[in-house]
């Protein structure tokens, strides 16, 4: 398995870790809301509201991971370029970069990546940039030095 193999897999498997948190919490709220309306009186609803509350937000939460799910299904492991693009890994001077979603901190084969969108800001600076290639992000000078 390629190293951008390898990235995919570990940035789906985080993604579908949040899915399956989100469908658990959904779960638990569904039942405490469904326990709460049996055995609560009428006049006490603030209970219940915190909960349809954070049903919705979990709800929300669970839709923004299937979306992140989809748009992974987006990036191709075989796909050479030149140029930094969705699925690149961009190595620079300072630290290596995966262009894919916000996921943060990959450890994989003694080296570091961050997993970043192509929406974030340091995935705009990036993005449709060639090898050797400087930018200035967070006072930081870097310079590309491969994209893979």
């Amino acid at each position: 398995m390629t190293t951008k193999q390898r990235l995919l897999q570990i940035c789906n498997e985080r993604v579908d870790k949040r899915i399956n948190d989100y469908k658990e919490e959904i779960t638990l709220i569904k039942e405490s809301i469904e326990s709460n309306d049996k055995g609560s009186s009428e006049d006490d609803d603030s209970g219940s509201g915190k909960l349809l509350n954070d049903l919705e937000k979990n709800m929300a939460h669970l839709n923004d991971a299937k979306k992140t799910k989809d748009y992974l299904s987006n990036i191709k492991t075989n796909v050479e370029s030149t140029e930094a693009m969705l699925g690149s890994i961009v190595k620079t001077n300072i630290m290596n970069f995966y262009i894919s979603t916000s996921i943060g901190k990959i450890d994989l084969e003694d080296a570091t990546y961050y997993a970043i969108s192509v929406n974030s800001p340091i995935g705009q600076l990036l993005i449709n940039k060639p090898v050797n290639t400087s930018f200035e992000f967070n006072q930081n000078k870097y310079l590309i030095t491969e994209i893979i």
